[in-house]
């Protein structure tokens, strides 16, 4: 899967879920996510205020193939929702580091236990 972008400046899950590590905290999918799941058409996101445990569903993104679930990599509070997406959701496609972020929270805990950009690249590659 080495077309897959990785992004070495955040942390990933192995539901394909990355966190930045430096504030503001935002929360976004991977390259290899949103290649997976092909155009997306609608992303369901949790409130401003809303808390979640780590593993906790957040929230969804529908494609034209599937709805997949979100999960909280640490747990946190939401701060800000990426707006955009309600009117242009292929943002994730476009840029899923970038402009696609889904959430920013307010985190509590680190981020032990996460993959790095090389260890997410070595997890694909087993996919």
């Amino acid at each position: 899967m080495s077309a897959s972008t990785v992004d070495n400046t955040v942390r990933y899950t192995s539901e394909h879920e990355w966190i930045s590590t430096s504030s503001p905290w935002k929360i976004g999918v991977s390259d290899y996510a949103q290649n997976a799941l092909g155009d997306l058409t609608y992303v369901e996101l949790p409130n401003v205020g809303d808390h979640f445990d780590q593993g906790q569903e957040f929230g969804t993104l529908e494609s034209t193939k599937s709805v997949s679930p979100l999960y909280m990599p640490v747990a946190g509070t939401v701060k800000a929702v990426n707006e955009a997406l309600a009117d242009a959701p292929e943002l994730v496609n476009k840029s899923p580091y970038g402009d696609g972020w889904l959430i920013e929270i307010e985190p509590e805990g680190d981020i032990e236990g996460l993959m790095n950009g090389d260890a997410y690249k070595a997890f694909l590659e087993t996919l």
